[in-house]
């Protein structure tokens, strides 16, 4: 499966006024080379993806998940040099869904939204709450967060 999203900044906190539910989010990486192999907990469920490299300047690339038993992920999750801890949070807005990514732990006071796009040019309304774009910045990556926190780096 292709997955095609671009990621964003947030400029304020106004998105809280619109999320439709939330849901805590503890994942790790298992490896990070030429594909990434992400092992997540999100809402009681274990979920196991495979992820390569990005193409079209961060925009695509191709991701496998499944649902994998709660007791293995969590086990796999333990194994993690690291993990980021955060919050998502559903925001339905002009047609689409955002996800609103609030860090925790190391990565505090980071937010980051993601939407998902059928093609890469296909044209999205942009909520006021959202800023620069960070598509294919590596810095943003959830696996480089791992070994970058947020609060490590230089304001």
């Amino acid at each position: 499966m292709q997955e095609i999203e671009r990621k964003y900044l947030t400029i304020d906190e106004s998105w809280r006024e619109e999320v439709s539910h939330s849901m805590r989010i503890a994942q790790g990486y298992l490896c990070s080379r030429r594909v990434t192999a992400r092992v997540r907990v999100c809402d009681n469920r274990g979920i196991l993806t495979f992820k390569s490299k990005s193409r079209d300047g961060g925009l695509s690339r191709f991701e496998w998940e499944r649902t994998i038993p709660l007791g293995v992920a969590e086990r796999l999750l333990a194994r993690c040099s690291g993990v980021v801890d955060k919050v998502r949070h559903i925001v339905e807005y002009d047609g689409h869904t955002f996800e609103v990514d609030e860090f925790r732990g190391e990565n505090e006071g980071l937010v980051v939204a993601e939407v998902e796009l059928s093609d890469c040019n296909e044209k999205v309304a942009l909520p006021p709450w959202i800023g620069d774009e960070v598509t294919g910045i590596r810095c943003f990556y959830n696996s480089f967060l791992v070994k970058m926190p947020f609060k490590s780096w230089k304001k």
